[in-house]
């Protein structure tokens, strides 16, 4: 069995072999790739030896029998629901081994949400390994592409989210959260590949304009050093953008005279900040000069002119920040390096050069046990058609990794180290290529999801859901919804969500803006955590905006998807739209528009969690 690169804890500037570590990396992927199914065989065997005696592995009878046949027969394929007992009993503080043999050290909050409230994924304190195996692949294979990064820092803005404790007293908060906050990523050792301009004093502060704030100060400040620039999403990193031409004056002002705005008011921040802050008029008058300018296009490589690409995710619903990156970048490359969720870490980009539209992710098969449900398209509408509930042969047909068939589209299936057996993760992937045995995918979509800005997953359901709400505001004024849809527009920064209502006026009373108002608060209200938390807590959302069309819009809107070639008696109208010429013809129809007056109200931790307290 391939080992990981061993990491050194002790190693300085000047002893440290960066080739050497490359090397070990780069044949420890070659090695777990050409032996794909017998890493896959033995991780399984592994996960289901040390937690042979778990409640969750007794119910389905497994009695200990390690081999996949017995495996895939008993154990059923499942979705987050099925586990959602089980996962209320640890977070009530119930301390048997009910999924896991290592105890559950904290839960994830996954993005993806069950009942409008965040899935709560459990883990162990050896997955913090596991996923800084995968970081410690990213760096080696960029390498191969980009010369010299070594040599300089990265400039990424990272951040915490918000935590909350479940009854039972286990921290509950996002999976990067989690990392940030361990000693893994705090106490990393020393390696040029993560010296970050930003000080880790910076990233751990919890108020969000401070970490910005002076993450974007010391990146300006040691501007000629930055090589790379990135964020998780895309749209966190259009964000930190859209805060310099906010704030520039001030981090200018910061810069001339080596002091920090008095905003700025978290002590270890401000004492991290001082250590890379000197004054310097000539820096200041370099960074105003070209933030005065009337474009903003290539601002990135202006003011970071040593910059090679820009490290952010632009997959899925990503891809609708790419034109924005490219304007502010000057076309640099965008950069996928890896695959993960709260779920599991999954695997990384070997082509990390690759045009963004062809990323694919190689799954390394020491993550976690992979399965592989079929989807397919519907006839007509090229839907993606996923079962909600599997038959027995559909559980037992699902496919190994290393037997997917090139360009056919699987939804993920995992069984992981923490607990999880057979998990449906929801993500849709369509096979690209293979590393050796290895198969490399192409991430299509979220199941299921038809609006998204930033960490935000709305469904169809819950938007339906949200406006049946809503429109009980239009019942006094006689009108009803004669029709809707959705778009998540991103040009405005933060995004925000669009509804385009078409509405039937029975009543003479003319309805007031401020009902209209009422509508989209409801509608937010409405709406999942993780979407309120966007609003409320991260600022990554913008208010819901509503647009009000003219009578026979929809009308029209159908009579443009026939002339494409859409079938009449299979037409239904979409709930999102994201076709360009689609969103021009509802925007000449609208005759007005309203926003949300105010945040929906959020806060930390779930529902039941708040009504036993």
């Amino acid at each position: 069995m391939p080992e990981a690169p061993k990491k050194s804890f002790k190693a300085t500037g000047h002893d440290y072999c960066l080739a050497e570590k490359n090397k070990k990396a780069l044949q420890f992927i070659e090695d777990v790739t050409t032996n794909a199914d017998q890493v896959q065989k033995r991780v399984l065997a592994e996960i289901l030896t040390r937690n042979a005696r778990v409640e969750y592995l007794h119910r389905h009878g497994l009695g200990g029998h390690t081999d996949r046949d017995t495996f895939k027969k008993l154990m059923p394929v499942i979705t987050y629901e099925d586990l959602q007992p089980d996962i209320t009993r640890i977070a009530n503080g119930d301390t048997s081994l009910i999924l896991c043999s290592n105890p559950i050290s904290e839960f994830l909050t996954s993005s993806g949400t069950s009942g409008g409230e965040r899935k709560l994924m459990p883990t162990i304190e050896e997955e913090l390994e596991r996923r800084s195996l995968l970081y410690s692949l990213l760096m080696p294979v960029m390498s191969q592409s980009v010369q010299g990064l070594e040599k300089g820092k990265g400039m990424y803005f990272l951040f915490i989210k918000s935590e909350a404790k479940t009854p039972g007293g286990l921290v509950a908060r996002p999976v990067l959260t989690s990392y940030y906050k361990s000693s893994h990523f705090r106490e990393r050792p020393y390696d040029p590949y993560t010296n970050y301009t930003s000080p880790n004093e910076t990233i751990l502060c919890p108020d969000s304009y401070q970490s910005m704030y002076s993450q974007m100060l010391c990146g300006l400040v040691q501007n000629k050093e930055v090589l790379r620039v990135g964020a998780v999403f895309a749209s966190g990193f259009i964000r930190a953008i859209r805060f310099l031409e906010k704030h520039w004056t001030l981090l200018c002002r910061d810069i001339r005279t080596g002091t920090i705005d008095p905003q700025i008011t978290d002590p270890s921040v401000r004492e991290a900040v001082m250590r890379v802050l000197k004054p310097d008029p000539k820096l200041a008058d370099f960074v105003e000069g070209e933030c005065r300018k009337e474009s903003w296009q290539g601002i990135i490589t202006r003011l970071w002119p040593n910059t090679k690409y820009v490290d952010v995710i632009v997959t899925g619903t990503m891809s609708q920040y790419i034109p924005t990156l490219d304007y502010y970048s000057n076309g640099l490359p965008l950069v996928c390096t890896m695959y993960a969720s709260s779920e599991c870490y999954f695997g990384v980009n070997l082509n990390p050069l690759c045009k963004p539209s062809e990323v694919s992710y190689t799954l390394i098969p020491t993550m976690a046990y992979f399965e592989f449900l079929p989807v397919h398209r519907n006839n007509g509408t090229n839907s993606i058609s996923v079962p909600k509930s599997l038959n027995d042969k559909e559980q037992q047909d699902l496919v190994d990794l290393v037997d997917v068939k090139l360009g056919q589209e699987y939804e993920l299936v995992v069984t992981t180290y923490a607990g999880l057996y057979r998990y449906r993760v929801g993500d849709v992937l369509r096979v690209a290529g293979f590393k050796n045995k290895a198969p490399q995918f192409n991430f299509v979509c979220r199941k299921n999801v038809v609006l998204s800005i930033d960490s935000d997953k709305t469904d169809e359901v819950e938007l339906q859901a949200a406006v049946k709400n809503a429109v009980n505001h239009l019942m006094p004024f006689g009108a009803t919804l004669t029709e809707y849809t959705s778009y998540a527009d991103t040009t405005t920064i933060p995004g925000h969500y669009v509804l385009y209502w078409e509405l039937s006026l029975k009543g003479s009373t003319p309805i007031p803006p401020s009902v209209f108002e009422d509508c989209c608060l409801t509608l937010e209200e409405s709406l999942n955590s993780v979407y309120r938390q966007g609003r409320v807590s991260d600022k990554s959302i913008g208010p819901l905006e509503m647009k009000i069309v003219e009578s026979g819009t929809f009308d029209k809107l159908m009579d443009y998807a026939i002339s494409l070639g859409a079938s009449i008696n299979q037409y239904k109208t979409p709930r999102c739209v994201k076709f360009a010429p689609i969103i021009e013809l509802l925007n000449s129809r609208v005759v007005s528009n309203y926003f949300s007056p105010k945040c929906p109200k959020w806060i930390p931790g779930h529902k039941q969690w708040c009504n036993k307290n």
